[in-house]
């Protein structure tokens, strides 16, 4: 009987993936164990999440180890996360940033932008903005919303740089533009303080896309708040 070759497998992924999802699991787990290294990425993600076979972490922490033998970013990347949230495997902070550093130096944004999150907070590592901001900017030339927005921040807070609510509110409007709900509230805060609320309630629109419901909730009561708190015509 002729098998369908890793190769072939792979070649034909999105069409696989687009199938229904219990035999696009079948048939990713096929590839994955004939050594598709992106089928096990995605195979090890489907059993994170119970998408397709049913929800099984330390599985997928095993997938993810396969295609990080490999040198693959984002199974670098997955293995910190794990870590990180304790998914399938006890979590333990200092491994997350040995594997978020080995994604960020393989080049993958994610890997850049979590490693530069747990720098700058001294997750597992020495607190180290300077360091944090240098990664955040790699992943942003890289096009990574969400390191745009932590460059607003390191701009808004002044940390690192000097406090600048120019450059904070170009690179808000950058992760914005780019998808980010952090960039894009805010974006909205800052174009409501200069008195610019059109723009703003654009961006406020934007926000139930993608965002979390946690979210969701606190970006409602800090607009709650500036309700109640505006005087007149003065912003928040």
């Amino acid at each position: 009987m002729n098998r369908t070759s890793p190769e072939a497998l792979a070649a034909d992924l999105q069409r696989i993936l687009a199938g229904p999802l219990e035999q696009a699991a079948a048939t990713l787990r096929a590839a994955a164990e004939g050594g598709v290294v992106q089928a096990q990425l995605v195979y090890g993600q489907w059993l994170l999440d119970g998408r397709g076979v049913a929800h099984d972490p330390a599985q997928a922490v095993q997938w993810f180890q396969h295609a990080a033998r490999k040198g693959e970013p984002m199974a670098l990347n997955m293995l910190g996360q794990c870590h990180a949230h304790g998914w399938g495997i006890p979590a333990n902070p200092l491994l997350a940033v040995y594997w978020f550093r080995l994604a960020a130096l393989g080049g993958l944004d994610w890997g850049m932008y979590n490693y530069a999150t747990a720098l700058s907070l001294g997750q597992g590592v020495a607190q180290d903005r300077a360091a944090a901001l240098d990664w955040f900017r790699q992943a942003a030339a890289l096009g990574h919303a969400k390191s745009m927005n932590m460059i607003g921040s390191f701009h808004e807070d002044g940390w690192v740089v000097d406090r600048d609510e120019d450059a904070a509110l170009t690179h808000y409007l950058q992760a914005a533009e780019g998808g980010d709900f952090r960039g894009q509230f805010n974006a909205a805060r800052l174009l409501i303080a200069r008195d610019r609320p059109d723009e703003a309630q654009a961006w406020l629109n934007k926000i139930p896309e993608t965002a979390t419901p946690a979210f969701l909730r606190k970006a409602a009561a800090w607009l709650a708040s500036c309700t109640k708190h505006r005087i007149g015509a003065s912003p928040c």
